[in-house]
């Protein structure tokens, strides 16, 4: 959104009422101003006025222009404003939407809301919005877009121009364009170019290209959003088990997918479950729940901390108790750094399984390497501040160990979670640093008492 819109929305929400009803010539004015708005940024403004001014313009809306801005709602705007329309008018709506669109909202529907919507659909319509909800919405047949034109290898390039120019389809997905036997299974494709610069009597068949990548309809998302740019790939086929062709996912559904990953990864790294919905969209129980449980968790793992600190309450006083805090905030933002490190390297491809045991050679490296330098600069600090020699020299070790320990398990978890099918994510932000913090004093504690028994 622009300064220009922002402004103009603005003044909008100063004087919705006047807007709304048109009553003056101001707000005439602004209405007209509003309908050359993006939908996108439309949806953004009835977003967050109060819901009574919001279903006014909506409703108010001419029929078209409220379908685009419809389409950039949240699921649950978008479940709101169905309920401001009649069945007639939903019917409508639902007709100008792609399946795959309204496939992703039906699957956000309570199931009296889906029986009652699923039967304002026309029969080919339910029927594939039906088939599209039974595949996992984590798997390519659950993003997959089902309105994608397909041509047979037999056609001619003569044929094949006459059949794009007749149905005119999405220009946007059909850039390559998929072709397929007579049993609708999967062959190859052919560039749009290519219809210009072959003979019109050649067939497809004759200058056919290989797909560079086929998708399963049970395949993962993630994986296959790596796979596309790892190809530089802007389309992507998916097939059933016998290869029969059924949609593709294009990039804007790419684009779709690296966002909600990393939103995902965001709140996992914060030891949160992912909220679904937009932050103001989520009831504050939902939230309250989602932030704190986890955090009592980990405030009652601490406790070994302090069961730590009473046992060896007579080693860590005095002259230790000072270096408590450095030692363990340095574990924790050592591991933080390298689980970070580790996870991105994982999502970008750059760690796989290939090189897993390269990685881990390299990263204990450093972690000696890192452990012995951070070792001196915290000998000479406490030295320099201090002057006990054998206290320096205990601290230092610790911290050495402390800092192996980090970069190891900072860098090993992610990958050991990622082997049993969990999100490495998990292995970042308060998890590990609960572990390092407990570890951390764990460590000091042992190698204070050798030092001073």
């Amino acid at each position: 959104m622009n300064i220009n819109t922002q402004a103009l929305f603005e003044t909008i929400e100063e004087h919705i009422q006047e807007v709304i009803e048109q009553s003056s010539p101001l707000g005439a004015a602004l209405w007209e101003k509003l309908l050359d708005v993006h939908p996108a940024d439309i949806a953004q403004l009835l977003n967050q006025i109060e819901r009574d001014s919001s279903r006014d313009i909506f409703l108010r809306l001419p029929f078209e222009f409220r379908t685009e801005v419809f389409s950039y709602f949240s699921d649950s705007m978008k479940i709101y404003s169905l309920s401001l329309l009649s069945d007639n008018e939903a019917t409508e709506l639902f007709n100008q939407l792609p399946i795959d669109q309204i496939t992703d909202l039906f699957d956000s529907f309570s199931d009296q809301e889906l029986k009652r919507y699923i039967t304002l659909l026309s029969t080919q319509d339910r029927q594939r919005v039906l088939s599209l909800l039974s595949f996992d919405s984590e798997s390519a047949g659950g993003i997959m877009d089902t309105d994608v034109l397909t041509l047979r290898q037999d056609f001619t390039v003569e044929k094949s121009i006459q059949v794009l120019q007749r149905l005119q389809p999405r220009s946007d997905l059909h850039q390559q364009i998929y072709v397929t036997n007579q049993d609708n299974q999967l062959i190859g494709h052919i560039n749009l170019e290519d219809l210009v610069l072959n003979h019109p009597q050649a067939r497809l068949h004759s200058f056919l290209r290989k797909n560079e990548l086929i998708v399963s309809a049970s395949e993962d998302r993630e994986q296959i959003a790596k796979n596309m740019i790892h190809y530089h790939l802007m389309t992507v086929p998916v097939v059933s088990e016998n290869n029969y062709f059924l949609g593709v996912i294009p990039s804007e559904t790419l684009v779709d997918i690296i966002e909600q990953e990393a939103s995902e990864d965001v709140y996992k790294i914060s030891a949160m479950t992912p909220i679904k919905h937009p932050y103001f969209d989520t009831s504050f129980i939902k939230i309250l729940y989602e932030r704190s449980y986890i955090l009592i968790i980990l405030l009652l793992a601490q406790s070994l901390s302090t069961m730590i600190l009473r046992s060896f309450e007579a080693t860590l006083t005095g002259f230790f108790m000072f270096f408590i805090t450095m030692l363990t905030s340095t574990g924790g933002n050592s591991s933080s750094q390298t689980s970070a490190l580790v996870i991105q390297g994982m999502a970008s491809g750059d760690i796989n399984p290939l090189n897993i045991w390269r990685f881990l050679r390299r990263e204990f490296l450093m972690a000696s390497t890192m452990a012995l330098l951070l070792g001196i600069v915290a000998f000479i600090r406490v030295y320099v501040t201090y002057g006990d020699l054998w206290g320096s020299v205990a601290v230092s070790i610790s911290l050495s160990l402390i800092v192996l320990m980090s970069v190891v398990l900072g860098s090993g978890i992610p990958l050991l979670l990622k082997r049993f099918n969990f999100d490495p994510a998990f292995a970042a932000g308060p998890f590990l640093a609960t572990i390092m913090d407990i570890l951390g004093l764990l460590i000091y504690a042992y190698i204070s008492k050798l030092f001073f028994p």
